[in-house]
């Protein structure tokens, strides 16, 4: 059973994190936050933005911060499977007699960098599927466990370019979240630039261990979740998908396929561990809406109408959680009648006091009111 004690342990050991992060990280909070939020569920992150952002930088300085062994893949259209995995070599025993003996890869590691990782063959990328879903490696025949904890943080330039191979619809549905890196603002790069003058290097201190972490992901998965916000999380992943049995009808328009099953898994896991963070002991509704995004974006396919339109993946999502708040919300059905979408950032007139904000998270880790 979660304490009070619990969520104050892990409410300041993840203000601590978000310190030393921001000691190497400037700006970028949000994708630090939810990148943050994602290692504690135990999912993997796909980190897209333009070069020179600061995405390599803050997988080097997560890996300082949670004091886990870290490995960088950069993946290139030569790279091959084995280069990620390890394979069998021969070596002379000291019998003199040869033997097969594995070595392993990169990807025996608990954090791995899969740098800019759509410009690795289908073939190189596809030999991640296994140990981002499964933890595991399987090696001519024989399957060898990762060590725990494991995150896969890849990178991606949006930028379509000769030698980029666009990652597979199986792939992309095993990363939780996919976070836009975007530009720093006047300030934020004026601070970037200090920075680097006076060192390259990361200076973020530990902050976490191993041990530390998997702790704080057993807390996490006590937290409760009521009923109506079960309920509201499912109904949002399903509306992405336009032949399910309650689809938006933005879904009905402009979607192609909607997300799967793990969708709403990675939708409840995050949104638990972001209650906690904020120090409450329970899921809002809230929590789902703003994770609703990096959860979505990369698991739903868009139609020709859509691109057409100009309607991007965070638009739809957006449209959909406008629409499922309409029956609770009287400026929702007056869009309704007038056949326009609700604002989404309306929240729902009533709900149930435990699926309420609690008043002790006034504010959030960075200063905002949650």
């Amino acid at each position: 059973m979660i304490t009070e004690k619990d969520i104050d342990r892990f409410s300041a050991q993840c203000k601590e994190i978000f310190t030393q992060i921001g000691r190497d990280v400037i700006g970028q909070k949000e994708v630090v936050e939810y990148t943050v939020i994602a290692m504690i569920a135990g999912g993997n992150v796909l980190l897209e933005g333009v070069p020179g952002v600061g995405k390599t930088r803050l997988v080097r300085s997560l890996g300082r911060v949670f004091n886990l062994p870290f490995s960088r893949i950069q993946f290139t259209p030569d790279l091959m499977p084995a280069d990620v995995t390890g394979t069998n070599i021969i070596v002379k025993g000291e019998d003199g007699n040869s033997k097969f003996s594995f070595q392993p890869g990169p990807i025996f590691s608990n954090i791995i960098l899969a740098d800019e990782i759509n410009r690795a063959t289908p073939k190189t990328q596809s030999a991640l599927l296994e140990a981002m879903q499964e933890h595991k490696v399987t090696v001519m025949g024989v399957s060898r466990k990762l060590d725990e904890p494991f995150f896969v943080l890849a990178t991606q330039n949006p930028i379509e370019q000769d030698g980029t191979y666009p990652l597979p619809e199986a792939q992309m549905d095993r990363f939780m979240f996919k976070l836009l890196v975007t530009y720093p603002n006047r300030e934020e790069l004026k601070r970037i630039v200090g920075m680097t003058q006076v060192t390259m290097d990361e200076v973020a201190d530990a902050a976490c261990n191993a041990e530390e972490l998997l702790a704080m992901r057993a807390t996490a998965k006590e937290v409760p979740v009521a009923e109506e916000v079960m309920d509201y999380a499912m109904s949002l992943t399903l509306a992405t998908q336009p032949d399910s049995e309650c689809p938006a009808n933005v879904s009905k328009k402009y979607v192609r396929y909607g997300a799967s099953p793990r969708a709403a898994q990675a939708l409840i896991s995050a949104a638990k561990v972001r209650a906690l963070i904020n120090g409450r002991y329970n899921v809002a509704y809230s929590d789902v809406n703003a994770l609703a995004c990096p959860v979505l974006r990369h698991r739903i396919k868009l139609t020709f109408e859509a691109v057409t339109d100009n309607i991007t993946p965070d638009d739809v999502i957006a449209g959909i959680i406008a629409e499922l708040k309409h029956p609770a919300s009287p400026a929702g059905k007056a869009a309704e009648e007038k056949g326009t979408a609700a604002p989404a950032a309306q929240e729902p007139a009533a709900q149930e006091p435990q699926t309420q904000e609690q008043p002790a998270a006034k504010r959030g880790l960075f200063g905002k009111k949650r």
